[in-house]
């Protein structure tokens, strides 16, 4: 398993990589004179020995207002809140031995064009001594809607699913729609996605590949919806709502979100942690 979890991590590595190259390449061809944005990079720590990960932040670019793509792998021994909470799911092993190993990405991208979708991406690996597991997803979350841009995100997810489990884009659309709902609201964050964790079939190598095709599919997911729509106006109007839409967001991380809770539960940077939080949003 450490040669697992190591390949894991790389990968995950690998594709922040990817991705903070293909979103810097967006802000060279977007809109306006200013220069374009630039990712912010530091290194984030967990404790003295327990593990750390990469930070990287764009503000005040031509496409992104505010976009964090972070890395990490991190160890150690779960909180005994944490511990439990695990226990709860029905982690093997976690009322005897509570160490584990985490690495994974989490992006979160708030866009500067009001039409231009938000979006949210995860893809992560999980051990303890007596299990280990996959998890991730990601959501589109525009504040205008658009349902050819819903359709073309979906579509793409669909796509990647399809060939690992012919139930898996159903399952995890279903599970999505159901995670990333706002209870004290009564309505979604966004228009879904998909979402899953605790993944382990019993064949790691077929997990893994599943997870790395969600992960790939991000960028043919979300890039193309972003080139459309970063150039096309937008009024005084159209931007209150995005603020207004950016509350919900900001809501359903602080409040519900289980990667939040964790990160903040087993010490990580809070920084990189709480990175989702819009720029700037407002309530009514």
């Amino acid at each position: 398993m450490d040669a697992a979890r190591r390949t894991a991590a790389d990968w995950f590595r690998s594709l922040r990589d990817q991705i903070t190259q293909a979103f810097e390449a967006l802000e060279d061809r977007g809109p306006g004179t200013a220069a374009p944005g630039r990712f912010e990079v530091t290194p984030t720590q967990r404790g003295e020995d327990g593990g750390g990960g990469i930070m990287s932040v764009m503000r005040g670019g031509r496409v992104f207002e505010k976009v964090g793509v972070n890395w990490s792998e991190v160890h150690g021994k779960l909180a005994p809140r944490a511990q439990a909470a695990m226990a709860a799911r029905g982690v093997p092993g976690m009322a005897d031995d509570p160490r584990f190993w985490a690495s994974g990405i989490s992006l979160v991208a708030h866009m500067q064009n009001p039409h231009a979708p938000a979006v949210h991406m995860n893809t992560r690996m999980f051990w303890t001594p007596g299990a280990w597991w996959f998890g991730g997803g990601a959501d589109l979350n525009p504040c205008i809607e658009y349902p050819e841009d819903t359709q073309h995100f979906h579509a793409v997810l669909r796509d990647a699913c399809t060939p690992h489990g012919g139930d898996y884009y159903d399952r995890f659309k279903a599970w999505a729609d159901e995670y990333f709902f706002i209870p004290h609201r009564g309505r979604a964050r966004g228009v879904g996605g998909i979402f899953f964790d605790d993944l382990n079939t019993g064949d790691w190598d077929a997990d893994f590949a599943f997870t790395q095709a969600v992960g790939a599919a991000f960028l043919p997911a979300f890039l193309p919806l972003a080139e459309t729509r970063m150039t096309q106006p937008w009024s005084d109007a159209d931007k209150d709502q995005q603020l207004i839409h950016r509350g919900l967001y900001a809501e359903y991380n602080l409040v519900y979100d289980r990667g939040t809770k964790f990160g903040l539960e087993t010490g990580h940077n809070a920084d990189a942690v709480l990175m989702s939080l819009p720029p700037l949003a407002k309530w009514v």
